[in-house]
């Protein structure tokens, strides 16, 4: 069972999560007035992070061409 709570399917479930809870903090911080450019900034390059690091995994966990 503790195995399952490290599995790389949990992990990318959980980096999935966290993307898209990234997105929803972007568009309601983007409706707010004045917009924090900086933090706008830096939510993106993480969201951006966490796509690249989500597709290495998915990659790494079922390759496209065969072995």
């Amino acid at each position: 069972m503790d195995s399952n709570l490290h599995s790389p399917e949990r992990r990318l479930i959980e980096l999935r999560m966290e993307h898209a809870d990234l997105d929803d903090l972007i568009d309601r911080a983007g409706q707010q007035s004045p917009v924090d450019e900086l933090m706008m900034r830096r939510l993106k390059k993480r969201r951006l992070a966490l796509r690249d690091l989500i597709a290495r995994l998915e990659l790494a966990h079922d390759p496209k061409e065969p072995a």
